[in-house]
């Protein structure tokens, strides 16, 4: 089996799951740096999008200073630098 490496990430990452009443709930935090810390982050990030979640990283326009989000579909997408990802669930209906 082939070892995937994700060692792109530059700082520590919280995982962060978005709950109506209760705001960001802390769902893992850890160091990609760490390979144990990484494999962790990795786990929980395959686990909320197979429970139907979707990801998403915070991002900010330097130059209007608006916030607005990247959509990540796999760990390796979490762009370098990232501080946090943000999970949510899907939108009901069809």
């Amino acid at each position: 089996m082939c070892e995937r490496q994700y060692r792109h990430l530059e700082t520590e990452i919280k995982f962060l799951r978005m709950k109506p009443g209760h705001g960001e709930v802390l769902l893992a935090e850890g160091d990609p740096r760490v390979r144990e810390e990484e494999e962790r982050l990795v786990a929980e990030f395959r686990r909320q999008l197979d429970g139907g979640m979707w990801a998403a990283v915070p991002t900010e326009n330097p130059g209007s200073g608006r916030r607005e989000a990247e959509m990540v579909r796999d760990y390796s997408e979490i762009p370098p630098g990232a501080e946090r990802v943000i999970f949510f669930p899907r939108a009901a209906g069809g």
